[in-house]
């Protein structure tokens, strides 16, 4: 079995090889094969992963290379976790919108659209020479925003399907707060990408008993610590709303916290800066505790669990996947990606039914995935007026006045990314 991963030189990649080589016997890789185009960041990751499989004991091969072609063929799978514009292009994302008073982040509002648009060409880009590699290889896209770039995966017909870390990371969240094997506990997990909800937690299955009430009367305040977010909102909810939905919950208060202190993109460049010092360290075989402040915490394991089960050796029946609505949803066209549990194998994901959900919810679900659309439309198809609509639809702006402004901030900011600019 060959595994390639697009963008292995990110500072990520440890976590992801952490997970192959401890749960080889879920995902027999015989190959992993590294590919980016940031060849002394590559050697470092590249030469960590080999130390991490030999101290696990694992037999598979690690090949590092710049060269997307050579590092696609016969892939029987591709992850995707690039990030165009690196660093530097996530630090404006986070910044000039908070000029005009909206949030400043790397997957939503603003800074999300402007990510969209860098990614979306170079995804498919990539995607089409996978397809000319291998017709049959799975795509699994980790690139945010998500929901955006797998149904641009979808669209352009490829065997796409999209992963997220949230779910895997509630999941062990509850699993310790109820003293079970993560294992035993199944989400009722709705939404989209970074808008979701667990309208339910369930053991054993997605027949067994919700015991989310009980969940939140015992353990409310540490979830509604975690969150950020106060306790009597999640007593009103009574769903546990995504980490993500602060920003639409709190947003001003997040704004001004955001406009007092260092960006995000700041931290994680400095981080980066000295992971890959660790890296270097030729007696370093495991991943540093450092890693788990970067982000992306249990995303090895999903990882492994949906590589598994798309490729036939294993992984877990039910999983928290980006994929079709195909009527799951029936408030949402067909072909919107939602982000849910779904039955999952080598014919891909088969979501779930879930029970429709509260309009407070469906009605923020709805309108995203009107500003998706019009997200992916500007993506494929450039021009201001495109930016514009999908940024007046975004209930984090909304405001014709900031829209135009905003539009006129992303095309300046990445002008060089946007071959229509």
């Amino acid at each position: 079995m060959k595994l390639t991963v697009v963008g292995g030189g990110s500072t990520y990649t440890p976590e992801l090889i952490d997970g192959f080589a401890r749960l080889s016997d879920t995902l027999p890789l015989e190959e992993l094969v590294l590919v980016d185009p940031a060849a002394d960041r590559l050697e470092l990751v590249g030469g960590l992963a080999r130390r991490i499989f030999a101290r696990q004991g694992h037999t598979g091969r690690i090949v590092t290379t710049a060269d997307l072609d050579a590092g696609v063929d016969g892939a029987d799978a591709v992850l995707l976790q690039l990030r165009v514009g690196g660093q530097a292009a996530r630090q404006q994302d986070e910044t000039w919108p908070l000029e005009c008073g909206c949030v400043g982040q790397e997957t939503t509002g603003a800074g999300g659209l402007a990510k969209a648009l860098r990614t979306v060409p170079v995804v498919l880009g990539i995607a089409e020479r996978v397809r000319r590699a291998n017709p049959r290889a799975w795509i699994i896209d980790f690139t945010n925003p998500v929901g955006i770039v797998t149904r641009a995966l979808l669209q352009a017909g490829h065997r796409a399907i999209g992963l997220c870390n949230v779910a895997i990371g509630f999941q062990r969240k509850f699993a310790g707060l109820l003293g079970v094997a993560p294992a035993e506990v199944h989400l009722a997990h709705v939404g989209l990408n970074h808008l979701t909800w667990e309208t339910g937690v369930r053991l054993g299955g997605p027949e067994g008993a919700n015991v989310l009430p009980g969940l939140l009367a015992e353990h409310g305040d540490a979830i509604a610590d975690d969150l950020r977010l106060p306790r009597p909102l999640l007593d009103r909810l009574g769903v546990v709303p995504s980490y993500y939905l602060r920003y639409y919950y709190a947003h001003d208060e997040v704004v001004r916290e955001l406009r007092g202190k260092p960006s995000r993109a700041a931290e994680v460049a400095a981080m980066e800066r000295e992971l890959l010092r660790m890296y270097g360290d030729p007696a370093l075989d495991e991943k540093p505790a450092l890693l788990a402040r970067r982000g992306g915490a249990y995303y090895s394991e999903a990882a492994v669990d949906l590589a598994a089960a798309l490729l036939g050796g294993g992984g877990s029946p039910y999983q928290v996947v980006n994929a079709a609505n195909r009527g799951t949803l029936p408030f949402l066209p067909d072909d919107a990606v939602i982000e849910v549990q779904a039955a999952v194998g080598p014919k891909g994901p088969a979501p779930l039914p879930v029970p429709e959900p509260d309009p407070l919810f469906a009605g923020l679900i709805a309108n995203v995935t009107a500003y998706e659309d019009l997200a992916l439309e500007a993506a494929l198809r450039g021009g201001r007026d495109r930016v514009f609509r999908a940024l007046l639809a975004h209930p984090l702006i909304g405001q014709y006045a900031y829209a135009d402004t905003l539009t006129d901030q992303l095309i300046a900011h990445n002008r060089e990314y946007l071959a229509w600019a």
